[in-house]
């Protein structure tokens, strides 16, 4: 391939994602697969910046007995908040299940079950079992963030 016909195809990438059709369906579900695996991987990482890259700035979380968190600035302050109660902390496993993603233009669903292993300085190792809906919208650049976004417990399997 000439690098002509190399330079075009790089231009031509980001309309991709905004082909119409089951074509643009297919190819926004790959990116949102692309999305989960980097969801899941940052959250092992307890790489909190990573973690709020993925959110958009107006994005509100549903955390179980809590108000709703709206806006970024007070998802980060609830984030750093468990991540200080958790200090000395280490996520071992991070198991995500995605399922049903729907895409319908620049806006997708999806949900999850998630089994998480931390290990905890001084204690036994926490592990727990959830269940985590989002809601995801395309920026105007293209990326898939996160808008809203429901989690609850659930019994182990």
């Amino acid at each position: 391939m000439s690098t002509r016909a190399r330079v075009l195809l790089i231009a031509l990438l980001p309309l991709c994602a905004h082909i119409p059709g089951d074509a643009g369906r297919k190819v926004a579900s790959a990116e949102i697969e692309s999305f989960n695996r980097k969801f899941q991987e940052l959250h092992l990482k307890m790489d909190n910046a990573g973690v709020l890259a993925l959110w958009e700035e107006d994005g509100v979380a549903l955390m179980p007995g809590q108000p709703p968190l709206v806006g970024k600035p007070a998802i980060t302050a609830w984030l750093n908040k468990v991540t200080a109660g958790t200090a000395g902390s280490k996520v071992t496993a991070e198991d995500l299940q995605f399922h049903d993603i729907i895409v319908s233009g620049d806006w997708a669903s999806e949900w999850a079950t998630e089994h998480q292993v931390v290990e905890q300085s001084g204690k036994p190792a926490f592990e727990g079992y959830g269940k985590l809906a989002l809601v995801l919208h395309r920026s105007p650049n293209g990326e898939w963030k996160i808008k809203q976004e429901m989690w609850n417990s659930a019994p182990r399997p």
